[in-house]
């Protein structure tokens, strides 16, 4: 991390971290997955696929992808407050 960088400002879920690691920093993150229709935590790739990779295989788009990682994020940061 550069000396610059706020670490606030950076975000903690990518599109890269595992869906039950999302699902552990950010429990609110299971009710963001369901209100895209991702049922993940019942399925067992859930600890193996990152959120890219589960929405892939729903067919999303990176643009829908991306939404749903700033929706967890924008929940943390509320938790945090």
């Amino acid at each position: 991390m550069k000396k610059d960088e706020d670490k606030s400002t950076t975000p903690q879920i990518t599109k890269d971290t595992l869906i039950t690691t999302a699902m552990e920093k950010c429990p609110e993150a299971l009710g963001i997955f369901f209100e895209h229709g991702l049922h993940c935590v019942g399925c067992g790739g859930a600890a193996f696929e990152t959120i890219e990779q589960g929405c892939q295989v729903h067919g999303m788009s990176e643009a829908e992808i991306e939404g749903i990682v700033e929706e967890i994020n924008s929940a943390m940061k509320k938790k945090k407050k």
